[in-house]
C-alpha cells in the first residue's frame, strides 16, 4: 500500500520537481574577475582583469552536465595604468563603444569524477566569436561560511584557456605585443 501511495505522490508532482538536480545559479559580480596574462613586448608579462561581470550557470551535478552564459564589460578593464587602459578600451583593441560587451555561452559543461570539468563554448570579442575550450581545474560548491544564516549556497570555480587575440580581429602590436593570451574566469556564483 505505501508503495502505491509513493507512485501516486510522483505522478502528481510537477515535472520540474522530478529534474530537480538541475540548479541555477547567478555569478556574484563582486567575487568574480576574467582576467589575462599577455607577453609586453617580450619583456614581461602584463596582466589585466575585468572588473564588472554578469551572468548565469546552470549545473546538473547528478547528471554532471552544465551551462554557463557570462557577460563581461569590456570598458571595465584594469591594468592598473589609467592610460594604458585607456588604450586598450579604444579602437585598436577592445573598441568599447561598438562592442560594450564581451561573452562566453557553453551549453556543454561536463563535470569529471573528481569535480574538474570542461567547457565547450563560444567566447566573442568584438563581434567576433570563436569556440573556445575551458579547462575548469575544480568546482567547488558548499554552503557561504560567512551567512548567518547557512541559507546561502556557493559554486567556485576557476577556467582557463589559451586564444589569440588575431583571432578575435585585435591585431594592434604584433607580433611585439603578444598574440598569445592567457585567459583565466576566476567565478563565484550564488544559488538561485
Amino acid at each position: 500500500m505505501k508503495n502505491v501511495i509513493f507512485l501516486c505522490g510522483l505522478i502528481m508532482l510537477p515535472a520540474s520537481a522530478l529534474h530537480a538536480a538541475e540548479e541555477n545559479y547567478k555569478i556574484d559580480s563582486e567575487h568574480t574577475y576574467p582576467y589575462f596574462a599577455i607577453s609586453h613586448l617580450g619583456f614581461s608579462t602584463m596582466q589585466g582583469r575585468f572588473n564588472k561581470t554578469t551572468g548565469s550557470i546552470t549545473l546538473d551535478q547528478k547528471s554532471k552536465t552544465g551551462r554557463v552564459d557570462i557577460n563581461i564589460d569590456a570598458a571595465s578593464i584594469d591594468t592598473g595604468h589609467k592610460k594604458r587602459d585607456e588604450h586598450l578600451r579604444g579602437p585598436d583593441f577592445l573598441n568599447v563603444i561598438e562592442f560594450p560587451e564581451i561573452t562566453y555561452k557553453s551549453n556543454k559543461i561536463t563535470i569529471n569524477a573528481d569535480d574538474s570539468a570542461v567547457a565547450e563554448g563560444t567566447l566573442t570579442i568584438m563581434g567576433s566569436s570563436q569556440p573556445v575550450t575551458l579547462q575548469v581545474s575544480h568546482i567547488h560548491c558548499g554552503v557561504h561560511p560567512f551567512d548567518p544564516s547557512k541559507k546561502k549556497f556557493v559554486c567556485g570555480f576557476d577556467a582557463t584557456a589559451t586564444i589569440k587575440r588575431s583571432d578575435f580581429g585585435v591585431t594592434y602590436g604584433t607580433p611585439n605585443i603578444g598574440d598569445k593570451m592567457e585567459l583565466t574566469f576566476a567565478v563565484e556564483a550564488v544559488r538561485q
